[in-house]
């Protein structure tokens, strides 16, 4: 196992880490709470006996059951060896004092008395201000460093470059952040942009989502075939995560693995990981795969927001982007979760009513309101 700095903390992560998102289950749903716990915890400890020692849960991960498997898993001298990292459900916060009696809920389900990395789950603009600010977390978070129940506290979020910007420098408690980062998201929520703005601010940086939800490693055909004529032979998977390796200022790579074939297969790249490590050659590769993947791009938005704000409410460009998520990753199923879990009602396409008004207002001339209602159409 490769190790690197975790910014200005006196520790180093592993470049792998365990996400406890996606353990396997018995009536095979991805995310139920029907974890198969005998088999999770063997690939747990698996992973940390070969030197992962950074495990990442949430409260709601596999309907809340996720925090209890990790807790029982990490008995028997394993929670020794790790640093353990849990998040608050933001949104279930609707008054301060809720603060307290989750994290508490937590170190219970979890079996200790203390959370090494505690995250803000899935900040947005709207959550960062709305809840966060509005009911003082952060103060109730710094109570929670003093009294020594969260050792570091850091947030994920799920918006883009403004918001992140915003919220980095909205404190001073920060020790890290988590992003959603791929070879594929470079310019997407935070970015490369952000990865290098919370480098520079002194945090750690986790990436989640490091093969955008396993498409990244099941490419279709035409990619496929790019990277299998590459002198450097390598599975679609360990391309997407030497890309992050190579990049310092990412602290730990997270993936979700729900199998112990996957187990095994990401820490044998762990051990080959190298900051800087790869070509010129292997860069460019990158290169040609990020373009032909976006030569599927249906809609030519460019998310530049000039059609923002929609009077009706209307999410143009998010909408815009998992239609085409849709047909870049060949993953209609995949499209239609993020559109209904990350869109309100009001920011979907149905709601559109034909105004107009963005399409005088859009540089590459889209003919949005012909596109909206396909967009509903598959993703609904």
């Amino acid at each position: 196992m490769q190790y690197r700095r975790f910014a200005k903390l006196d520790w180093k992560a592993s470049a792998l880490g365990f996400g406890c998102m996606r353990f396997p289950t018995l009536d095979g749903r991805q995310i139920s709470a029907n974890i198969d716990e005998p088999v999770a915890v063997q690939m747990l400890h698996h992973a940390i006996d070969n030197g992962v020692n950074y495990v990442d849960t949430a409260y709601p991960y596999h309907d809340g059951r996720s925090e209890i498997v990790v807790g029982n898993a990490l008995q028997g001298g394993y929670r020794e060896k790790v640093r353990l990292a849990t998040k608050l459900p933001v949104w279930l916060v609707n008054e301060p004092d809720d603060f307290d009696k989750l994290l508490n809920e937590q170190l219970k389900k979890l079996k200790t008395n203390h959370i090494d990395f505690y995250l803000l789950h899935s900040l947005n603009q709207s959550r960062w201000r709305n809840i966060v600010l509005k009911h003082n977390l952060l103060a109730k978070a710094a109570a929670a460093l003093a009294d020594g129940r969260i050792r570091h506290l850091g947030f994920s979020m799920h918006d883009d470059y403004a918001c992140f910007e915003e919220i980095v420098d909205g404190s001073d408690l920060w020790s890290f952040c988590q992003i959603q980062y791929n070879y594929m998201d470079i310019e997407n929520q935070a970015g490369t942009r952000g990865l290098k703005l919370a480098a520079s601010k002194g945090l750690a940086v986790v990436v989640m989502e490091p093969l955008l939800g396993g498409r990244l490693a099941d490419p279709p055909k035409d990619i496929r075939a790019i990277m299998e004529r590459f002198p450097v032979r390598r599975s679609p998977a360990d391309w997407a995560l030497q890309w992050l390796w190579d990049q310092p200022e990412v602290s730990v790579v997270l993936s979700g693995m729900c199998a112990m074939a996957q187990v095994k297969e990401n820490l044998k790249s762990a051990d080959t990981s190298r900051v800087q490590g790869l070509s010129e050659a292997e860069q460019k590769l990158i290169v040609e795969v990020r373009e032909k993947y976006s030569a599927r791009t249906v809609i030519p938005c460019t998310k530049c927001s000039y059609c923002m704000p929609c009077p009706n409410g209307v999410n143009i460009p998010g909408n815009f982007e998992y239609f085409n998520y849709a047909h870049l990753f060949d993953d209609a199923p995949g499209a239609r979760f993020k559109y209904q879990a990350f869109l309100t009602e009001e920011q979907r396409a149905g709601s559109c009513i034909e105004c107009g008004t963005c399409e005088c207002l859009c540089p590459q001339k889209i003919p949005i309101m012909e596109w909206m209602p396909k967009v509903s159409a598959l993703l609904a």
